[in-house]
């Protein structure tokens, strides 16, 4: 089973997650940033993850630290689970319709990092969260993760949808990317013999 612990502590915060990547589903999100808890809890379900994430940051500034240092720890536990990535899939790409809201991502579990972020968030804010913030979860979780991404947005004017859709969308792809295909017989997906 490829799992992973993380901790992460500084001085603005204090976080640790446990993430297993053959789940149900299942999660416990305690970030002190109620958005992130939600987007969080939904990339679990819709990856089938099981991922218990608790932060204790300083909230009391703002939820920037928080959010950068929760994508770290994510993108961490991520790396780490999958050590050589032996027999998966490698590639997965997801087109999810949230509402009015018609996001694309990709991934690919490269070893390189990069993060194409091509959506139009209209409002600064949904409730109480920086819609900038989004964007700064995924440099974080992708910088880590050491994996390319790409986001494009087809439609949507709502930013809780089209960042819940990327939540979502993400965690698709992810899924099918992390899959073990049968027909490498536990080989990288690499012409390099290595990812």
């Amino acid at each position: 089973m490829r799992q992973a612990t993380i901790r992460r502590t500084t001085k603005e915060t204090d976080v640790s997650i446990d993430l297993t990547i053959e789940g149900s589903g299942r999660s416990e999100i305690d970030t002190g940033c109620g958005f992130l808890d939600h987007m969080l809890t939904l990339f679990a379900s819709h990856g089938r993850f099981d991922l218990i994430v608790k932060c204790k940051g300083d909230t009391e500034v703002d939820d920037h630290h928080t959010v950068e240092d929760v994508g770290i720890a994510l993108g961490e536990a991520f790396f780490k689970a999958l050590g050589d990535k032996a027999g998966i899939a490698r590639y997965g790409s997801t087109i999810l319709p949230m509402d009015e809201a018609l996001i694309l991502s990709a991934v690919d579990f490269s070893g390189r990092d990069y993060l194409g972020y091509d959506l139009f968030i209209p409002t600064e804010k949904v409730g109480s969260f920086d819609t900038e913030l989004a964007e700064e979860f995924w440099l974080s979780l992708v910088r880590n993760a050491k994996i390319t991404l790409h986001f494009l947005q087809f439609a949507g004017e709502n930013s809780h949808h089209i960042i819940e859709g990327s939540f979502k969308s993400a965690a698709r792809s992810f899924k099918q990317a992390l899959t073990i295909d049968p027909s490498l017989e536990g080989e990288i997906p690499s012409t390099k013999g290595t990812l």
